[in-house]
């Protein structure tokens, strides 16, 4: 089950570094690769965890339904300047035992996160485009009875940018989330409060920003692609949570994939640098 996890949270917390594809490329590409993640337990944990996990390869260019350097997507509406889709986003399994501050509190569940997400192009230019993207997502759990946790919102200026066969992609967020899913990560009941810990119930609101740096390149059927993230919850309705032991974290990773099979139909890619 873990594993199954952490690759849901590596789609969501590197998809603004999978691959760019070429202008005219295959209708769909499959291969395989590994990636390794270093991760905070949660936004504003003491901990990380280190993850090894072998991963699928995968690339669709339909006219509908995509897989490519942003995650999976079904556009429902798609324009030179503005694009609708469906937004996915995850986060792994914590032990609690794991995390000082959460000693002796029930385990945080893995969480996926899907809603819809408007796309709106802001400029561009040869090898470069900046878009405001707008998703807004229910939350849920992962386990055998799925539990919705609440609702989130992640505004973001997004600036791609391609340099001598590298592709940069730079993107700053806004975080929001309702009182449910504040509360599913930094509420403390009653029954769980320490001398170290006081009870605290989190407000919805204002969850801090998110700052992405992104590389990765196409080689021939090999590919490569890094990241790195930054979370902060400084000034934010979640800052006083006694289980916000660092007001800012860093996330990163590395992964390598290898192109095995492809398609031999050959279509426009109708995200490049549109």
């Amino acid at each position: 089950m873990s594993r199954r996890v952490a690759r849901l949270a590596l789609l969501g917390l590197a998809a603004a570094a999978l691959p760019a594809a070429a202008a005219d490329a295959p209708l769909w590409e499959l291969g395989l690769g590994v990636a390794g993640l270093r991760l905070p337990h949660y936004r504003g944990a003491q901990e990380a965890r280190s993850w090894l996990l072998p991963v699928p390869y995968a690339v669709y260019r339909g006219k509908i339904l995509r897989a490519n350097r942003d995650g999976v997507k079904a556009m429902l509406l798609d324009s030179d300047t503005i694009d609708f889709d469906i937004s996915v986003s995850a986060t792994a399994p914590t032990r609690s035992a794991d995390e000082p501050a959460r000693q002796g509190m029930p385990d945080l569940k893995a969480t996926v996160e899907v809603g819809p997400n408007l796309n709106l192009r802001l400029a561009r230019g040869s090898g470069w485009k900046a878009e405001l993207r707008l998703p807004v997502r229910a939350a849920f759990t992962l386990q055998s009875d799925p539990r919705h946790v609440g609702w989130s919102a992640m505004p973001s200026l997004s600036v791609d940018h391609r340099v001598r066969g590298w592709n940069l992609g730079v993107q700053a967020a806004w975080v929001w989330g309702n009182r449910a899913l504040n509360g599913y990560f930094y509420d403390v009941p009653q029954a769980y409060a320490t001398a170290a810990r006081p009870a605290y119930r989190a407000d919805g609101g204002q969850a801090g920003w998110q700052g992405t740096l992104s590389l990765s390149r196409r080689i021939d059927n090999h590919w490569v692609g890094a990241y790195v993230r930054t979370d902060s919850l400084a000034g934010s309705a979640l800052q006083g949570s006694p289980l916000v032991q660092r007001t800012r974290t860093t996330g990163f990773g590395f992964a390598y994939s290898w192109v095995l099979w492809h398609s031999t139909q050959r279509v426009p890619d109708r995200d490049e640098y549109r």
